[in-house]
């Protein structure tokens, strides 16, 4: 362990992807609580989309989403190789320091933050963070970015990169977490390399394997006091969900999967 009186929180959602960065730290760093939040509920994700997107835009999505189960099923078997080819673990979050919240907002984490005193927090997966939890400490936020930012923040940055032939920005960001979405000042970025079995349920899976050691790099900058922010790669544009139709056009016609 590199400082056992560096204290390290995190705030992370369910997923595998989370799972993987906490066993990718957890020996080089003292975690002394996760705290997982529950997952949003679809309807009330496509009543926010509606509002910010349209009728339209939200259905083709939906509908994309279907299919992309499809997709993800066939995906298991590359899954698994990525996940040995880094040598990565999924195991669960230990029982004595992980918490399930209802939300990473909710006013139990405000509480815990300010009891725990953590030097620095590690984000993944989870929704906006509120400005009452980022001021509850006096902890340095990072977070951990399937894509290089500002350019593609939002999600799948991977396959928007590829689907633009922007492979130089195929990559992932460990950034400063602030009131944005994934606006925060960027600490370190890099690429990842696919093939043609890849596909976006298994880009992120590169691009987490390879944000470890950025991460790692940033904690290590944090308990040193020596944290230097840079803006990023430009320009700024926010991504969401292909809709099923643009998914498909974009596979037919630009084979990007």
């Amino acid at each position: 362990m590199i400082n056992s009186d560096f204290r390290v929180v995190m705030l992370v959602d369910s997923g595998e992807l989370s799972k993987i960065i906490y066993n990718g730290i957890k020996q080089d760093f003292n975690i002394v609580q996760v705290l997982v939040e529950e997952d949003i509920s679809s309807l009330h994700l496509i009543k926010k989309r509606v509002k910010r997107l349209g009728l339209l835009k939200t259905a083709g999505q939906v509908m994309f989403v279907a299919f992309n189960k499809i997709i993800m099923r066939m995906s298991a078997g590359q899954i698994a190789a990525i996940k040995k080819r880094y040598s990565v673990s999924d195991a669960d979050f230990p029982r004595h320091n992980s918490m399930v919240v209802n939300s990473i907002n909710d006013e139990k984490v405000v509480k815990m933050l300010k009891e725990l005193k953590p030097d620095a927090v590690v984000v993944n997966g989870t929704r906006i963070i509120s400005e009452q939890v980022l001021v509850a400490t006096d902890a340095v936020f990072l977070n951990t970015h399937v894509g290089i930012t500002p350019r593609y923040r939002g999600v799948h940055g991977a396959y928007w990169a590829l689907v633009h032939d922007d492979m130089e920005n195929c990559g992932v960001t460990v950034h400063l977490v602030d009131k944005g979405i994934d606006t925060g000042g960027v600490l370190y970025q890099d690429t990842i390399e696919v093939d043609q079995f890849d596909n976006l349920n298994t880009y992120p899976y590169h691009q987490i394997a390879k944000a470890i050691p950025l991460m790692k790099r940033a904690l290590i900058d944090v308990s040193r006091g020596d944290v230097k922010a840079r803006r990023g790669i430009e320009p700024s544009r926010l991504w969401s969900h292909p809709t099923l139709f643009e998914y498909l056009k974009f596979r037919l016609f630009y084979g990007v999967k």
